[in-house]
């Protein structure tokens, strides 16, 4: 039988167990906190610097900014201690502590343009300096397997107006734009606005195949298939870039608009971005671009797309007299939005969920909707793209964006 000693002493030494434990874990949710890092990047004349590379390149953390040069992410404590760099093309690399950076409560980084001329250049051939390019896309990408995880968004806008918007968060597995397609995608969340469409045009497949498939770089593209044109002189990361515009040889239809333009670096021959401009028939046309950054061992990787397809829908004779339609053609457009918010290569870390085998348009998908999930993903700051459509669906009827996710979608 124990004694009241050796019962007392049974307790406190529960009570000792019990204290370590909330000790270590008041500790571990302290160690575990996250530390907002936000700013806006402008130019010497305060304009708004858009899609800036910012972030730890090292350990694959990081954003881009809005189209208002505006960022936001979050680091853990012990990378306080790590280096803030921010990069885009035609301005030099800003550099800065991040302990530095909060002590001085920095607001606003002031980039500085790099001018560079490229004279020199016209030695070599544009034709050879685009073939040197496409030949070495292997090399200067990343083209390892790696995870994407990106929030993906498209709008459906008919008679100028947002009436539909689907956003999917994705875990995507790819070898880079050496590959043809991606080789894995999983739908991790998904959520949908209130469907306010009177013309449903369905595409065939996820919008981020079709985001590969229209990509320059994957298309396995041959630079004697066009003419090519110097376009221009920039900078990116202190290497100096030539712009060069490519318009199809043999195009029959609006020749002038369908062109498209690399942004190639002259000592590795690295494409830091692409535009893309094609205008089919008179009855679409596409206009669409790719930013790359540069990860820890200088491979670059897919931080930013953005495009809109603009086409037109057929409706019934119904519709077209309740719209007050002069023909039986709605003007409509997809905007499309990709934004990556981190990748991981160690392979034992992958995680893909809810892998995509579906051959079916993006607003077709169902999953449950966590709100809380989209409430705590740290998001970076809003776009002029998003805004807009967020603008044009909550003046339809009246209903906040966040009112319509939660009653369409399935929690």
């Amino acid at each position: 039988m124990k004694t009241k000693k050796s019962f007392f002493r049974a307790i406190n030494f529960k009570q000792i167990l019990f204290f370590i434990f909330l000790l270590v874990s008041v500790s571990t949710s302290f160690a575990q906190k996250k530390i907002e890092i936000k700013g806006v990047v402008i130019d010497e004349f305060e304009n708004p610097i858009p899609y800036a590379a910012v972030g730890i390149p090292s350990k694959q953390i990081g954003t881009s900014t809005n189209d208002d040069g505006v960022f936001s992410f979050q680091i853990a404590p012990e990378n306080l201690a790590d280096i803030l760099e921010i990069s885009t093309i035609g301005f030099k690399t800003y550099k800065i502590k991040f302990q530095e950076y909060l002590d001085k409560k920095i607001e606003k980084i002031i980039l500085i343009e790099d001018v560079v001329t490229l004279a020199a250049i016209t030695l070599e051939k544009i034709d050879d300096i685009v073939k040197k390019a496409l030949k070495k896309v292997k090399k200067n990408t990343l083209s390892d397997k790696h995870q994407l995880n990106m929030v993906y968004r498209r709008s459906s806008v008919e008679n100028n107006q947002t009436r539909f918007m689907v956003e999917h968060y994705l875990n995507v597995l790819d070898y880079g734009p050496s590959d043809n397609r991606f080789d894995e995608i999983g739908l991790a969340e998904v959520r949908k606005s209130a469907d306010y469409r009177f013309a449903f045009k369905k595409q065939p497949v996820h919008a981020i195949h079709i985001m590969g498939q229209i990509n320059p770089l994957r298309q396995r593209i041959y630079e004697s298939d066009y003419n090519w044109v110097r376009d221009g002189d920039t900078s990116y990361d202190g290497e100096d870039v030539i712009i060069v515009k490519g318009t199809k040889k043999d195009q029959k239809v609006n020749k002038e608009n369908n062109w498209i333009k690399f942004y190639v670096g002259m000592d590795t021959y690295s494409i830091y971005k692409i535009d893309v401009s094609r205008h089919a028939n008179e009855f679409s046309n596409l206009k669409a671009f790719y930013i790359y950054k540069k990860d820890s061992n200088g491979k670059l990787v897919l931080s930013y797309h953005n495009r809109e397809a603009k086409f037109r829908t057929p409706v019934s004779a119904q519709k077209q007299k309740l719209l007050k339609l002069k023909s039986r053609n709605v003007q409509s457009s997809y905007r499309h939005e990709a934004i990556v918010l981190s990748i991981e290569t160690d392979k034992k870390k992958f995680d893909v969920k809810n892998t995509i085998y579906d051959r079916k348009d993006i607003g077709d998908y169902e999953a449950k909707y966590n709100a809380i999930f989209w409430q705590n993903i740290a998001l970076p700051p809003e776009t002029k793209f998003y805004k807009k459509s967020v603008k044009e669906l909550e003046s339809i009827y009246g209903v906040s964006l966040e009112e319509q996710f939660k009653l369409v979608n399935k929690e």
